[in-house]
């Protein structure tokens, strides 16, 4: 459990990273509502973004970004929903996700902009 753990400790510093390169705006990392949790909270431009990461050390079972299930989704909703109203927040929102895999061979970064849209 640990190995998973710390895959997933080094993709989401590479994924605030990529972000930082790319000119995001960190706000927040790891920010928690309940049992809900956003990996990284992100401005760019005139949008706050909220990114979930998801780290693989292969791509046997799929492109980890496909991990992203409707349940998750949803609670990446609600945590967005009260993390906007708390911090009176007035930009646009957007959910990115990040699929990254890690391992001793390769680093690739998978960055899909507005990977679903909610339906509030």
């Amino acid at each position: 459990m640990a190995d998973h753990n710390e895959i997933g400790i080094q993709g989401e510093q590479l994924a605030t990273e990529h972000l930082v390169a790319k000119g995001y705006k960190i706000r927040d990392r790891n920010w928690r509502f309940g049992k809900d949790e956003i990996d990284i909270i992100a401005i760019d431009g005139d949008e706050i973004v909220f990114v979930e990461v998801k780290t693989r050390n292969s791509d046997f079972f799929g492109n980890p970004a496909e991990a992203v299930t409707r349940s998750k989704q949803a609670h990446m909703i609600k945590a967005a929903n009260v993390y906007v109203e708390k911090h009176d927040i007035d930009f646009e929102v957007r959910f990115d996700v990040i699929g990254i895999i890690l391992n001793q061979k390769e680093q690739k970064i998978d960055h899909i902009e507005g990977a679903f849209i909610p339906r509030w």
